[in-house]
């Protein structure tokens, strides 16, 4: 019964010292471990490096300028735009009101150089006798010719009897008289024409003004 014991063990003779310096060893093999688990988390959780968070705020910094220059640019190119808008809404009146100008005005020089004609049609019918056979044929004339003058947008106006008016009127002479009130137009020798309302021509008139008192008169004084 010994003996089949003794056949199934094994028994050495170990140093105690060995033990335990296999037991340190293992220990410092398991904080060596420990160590290097704790230092992979802390390098896995470290917050990036100052050099790469810098990196990215000058990035962002660069891109928000970028947006305010372009953000300035356009509202640069809306305000040329704004005035070449501006600019061609004038134009474009002007160049309507100057088309307006030429339709209505055109005709005026051609109009001043006609109107000395219809002055010697008036002198005519003034001066002719009134069984004179021609007066008719010269006042149809004279109407015909006024009617075109019309269609064109001229319209004579006459100053007799008037209030002198240097705006309408032309004073070509002075005459005394006692019968108007001074500054009153006592003598027409042609019409005034306005083209379109516009004065082309003014009348052409005497104006009367207080007569010279009689030397008796001023001796009694």
């Amino acid at each position: 019964m010994s003996e089949s014991n003794q056949k199934g063990s094994f028994k050495a003779d170990i140093p105690s010292d060995a033990v335990e310096e296999a037991l340190r060893s293992v220990e410092r093999a398991s904080g060596a471990a420990a160590a290097g688990t704790d230092a992979a988390v802390e390098v896995e959780t470290d917050p990036p490096a100052g050099g790469e968070a810098g990196s990215l705020q000058a990035q962002l910094d660069l891109s928000q300028a970028l947006g305010r220059e372009t953000q300035k640019k356009l509202e640069e190119v809306h305000d040329r735009w704004d005035r070449a808008v501006a600019d061609l809404e004038n134009y474009r009146k002007r160049a309507q009101k100057e088309r307006e100008e030429v339709q209505k005005f055109g005709v005026e020089k051609l109009v001043k150089d006609l109107l000395p004609v219809l002055d010697n049609l008036d002198r005519a019918l003034s001066a002719a006798a009134a069984d004179d056979p021609l007066v008719a044929g010269v006042k149809l004339v004279r109407s015909s010719f006024e009617q075109v003058l019309a269609r064109q947008g001229v319209k004579g106006f006459s100053a007799l009897g008037q209030p002198f008016d240097p705006a309408r009127h032309e004073a070509l002479m002075q005459v005394p008289t006692a019968e108007a009130a001074p500054g009153t137009v006592v003598v027409e020798h042609a019409r005034g024409f306005t083209l379109h309302e516009r004065l082309i021509r003014p009348a052409m008139v005497g104006v009367s003004v207080a007569p010279p008192q009689p030397e008796d008169e001023v001796g009694g004084e």
